[in-house]
């Protein structure tokens, strides 16, 4: 069942009241037949240009490194990114390039994020948590030419001869953790590669690459039944579209300011924050690392109105000394996502910050973060429903044949809309399979009222939601087998009151429970953090001889084992 208003072109939507005329169908990437927003950017570059003309002495960004404030307005980033790119350009990058980003949440990630733009480059971030097997697999599946990285992180590039197209390597940020090029000098990068300063100096480019809006933009990679990392190729078109979603679901205007708890590389940083601040010439106020009560002290001092986080983020400023010292008026929406908002935590929001609305949003990479936002004041009576489709977006409930189910009955959520990708990179086998006529098939059980409310149920995928980072189990599964130990093993996700889950491996050992099994537990999660994210590495472990549980079809019973853990 479409959202309601997808047919009518959705501008007398009840959810999302729209002008006439603000939505209109047209047809994109071949055959999809998408409800788009009439007037909008059509490029990235657009979308900056347009803020920097807005508020030019406004706030676009504050970086806390080491405690230590650093802003840029709208005029000096825009001033910024034409100088990075100019250092970028001299160096090879261009249109269609790919250049990783391995950044934490800090200024130069927003400089760098513009300047690619500005070149048409090919955004592709990775999360400083990554381990070097997957940086070298990101490289080397879509071709990397350049990587814009963490000093302290730069051992986890592959080494040049493993990846001779990757002749771009740039140091950002010295030991101490103050910015290559910052006053007070700068510490020289490492041998081999390129200091940011000099990206920072270069002459400035103020001539601008023609994308077309669906040119990918930006490449997320994220990881699927194979357990191989695929990259969702976001647009200019999407991101655009996604950025407009926010702000009209969420009614942002001129001034919003943006906690960014969540890393930067990940889709709800970097499209749901730093995209939607651009399209309202906002700010976005980074935190390196979340850590409740910095989050608290800095979203009262930089006046806040806006934020993304985990549940468990949340209930952590709520519970932290500080939360009733400081003056958080300012805070108006607090949104979530990743798991549901405990009704206990909704309503300590509301008594500590009254005008703080929380709002649910329901998405994924392949979506460019919202498919559905809980319209504002509703969800204390729909506790159960990450909301309705966004305004251009489409939900449906299908069955295993892909058949359409009425309202009410279950089955996996389809989501399309011009939020959705094309597709993944370099991998027509993926996208053939998990999209179809534009409906991407998100491996969510859900159901729609008729009114157009998503209920999400289950996960069909098997995934671990650990604090709103996703574990795919086959992708640890996969890596235990390497182990010369493992037999078998089981992933799950076991229930933790702040993290919603955490990482458990059963594990069926070829010789039998050793008397050392504390150690061997020790082993394999060293085993598993050198070829994983360290959320991804099992933190409970359950060492036996004894097989796994299956059925008849041979498919291991997790549910056996999650009811006997």
């Amino acid at each position: 069942m479409s959202a309601p208003g997808a047919e009518s072109g959705g501008s007398n939507s009840p959810h999302w009241p729209l002008p006439a005329g603000a939505l209109r169908r047209e047809r994109h990437f071949g055959d999809r037949e998408l409800l788009c927003f009439a007037a909008r950017p059509r490029t990235l570059v657009q979308m900056l240009d347009e803020a920097v003309r807005r508020a030019p002495q406004g706030d676009a960004v504050v970086g806390v490194t080491d405690e230590l404030p650093r802003r840029l307005t709208w005029a000096e980033l825009d001033a910024a990114a034409r100088r990075v790119a100019g250092g970028l350009q001299s160096r090879g990058v261009g249109p269609g390039s790919r250049v990783l980003l391995i950044l934490r949440n800090r200024v130069e990630f927003v400089v760098a994020a513009a300047a690619l733009a500005r070149l048409g480059a090919v955004a592709v971030p990775v999360s400083v948590r990554s381990a070097a097997p997957e940086v070298a697999y990101v490289v080397a599946q879509c071709d990397a030419m350049g990587a814009l990285c963490e000093a302290d992180f730069c051992g986890l590039l592959p080494a040049p001869a493993d990846a001779p197209a990757l002749t771009l390597r740039v140091a950002v940020g010295g030991a101490a953790g103050a910015p290559y090029g910052s006053p007070g000098g700068s510490t020289p990068a490492p041998a081999g590669l390129t200091d940011w300063a000099a990206l920072a100096a270069a002459a400035p480019l103020d001539a601008v690459h023609a994308a077309a809006e669906e040119d990918t933009a930006t490449l997320l990679y994220t990881s699927g039944t194979t357990g191989k990392p695929k990259g969702a190729m976001l647009t200019h078109f999407n991101i655009v579209h996604s950025a407009m979603h926010y702000e009209a679901c969420m009614a942002l205007g001129a001034g919003e300011r943006s906690l960014v708890a969540v890393p930067l590389s990940h889709v709800t940083g970097l499209v749901a924050q730093w995209w939607t601040m651009v399209r309202t010439a906002g700010t976005v106020v980074l935190l390196d690392a979340f850590k409740a009560g910095t989050a608290v002290a800095l979203a009262a001092r930089e006046r806040v109105t806006h934020s993304v986080m985990v549940p468990a983020m949340y209930q952590l400023c709520l519970l932290h000394d500080a939360f009733g010292e400081h003056d958080l008026s300012a805070w108006r929406v607090g949104a979530y996502g990743g798991a549901p908002m405990p009704p206990a935590t909704i309503a300590a929001l509301a008594a500590k910050l009254p005008r703080l609305v929380p709002t649910n949003c329901y998405g994924a990479t392949e979506t460019t973060s919202p498919a559905s936002v809980m319209p504002a004041g509703q969800g204390t009576a729909r506790p159960d429903s990450v909301g309705v489709a966004v305004p251009c977006g489409e939900l449906s409930v299908r069955d295993a044949e892909g058949r359409e189910l009425p309202s009410g009955q279950e089955g996996e959520v389809w989501i399309r809309g011009p939020m959705v990708v094309p597709g993944y990179w370099g991998n027509p086998q993926a996208t053939a399979s998990e999209f179809s006529e534009g409906w991407w098939h998100s491996g969510d059980l859900g159901r729609l009222d008729a009114a157009g409310y998503l209920q999400v149920l289950d996960r069909l995928k098997d995934v671990i939601n650990r604090g709103g980072y996703k574990v795919f189990c086959n992708e640890v599964e996969a890596v235990l087998a390497q182990h010369p130990a493992v037999a078998e093993s089981a992933v799950l996700g076991m229930p933790c009151p702040v993290l919603g889950e955490r990482v458990r491996a059963v594990v069926v050992l070829r010789e039998g429970p050793a008397a050392e099994g504390g150690e061997l537990a020790a082993e394999l999660a060293r085993f598993c953090a050198a070829r994983l994210s360290d959320y991804k590495v099992p933190e409970a472990w359950s060492l036996s001889a004894v097989p796994l549980p299956r059925n008849a079809n041979g498919k291991v019973m997790k549910r056996a084992l999650r009811e006997s853990a």
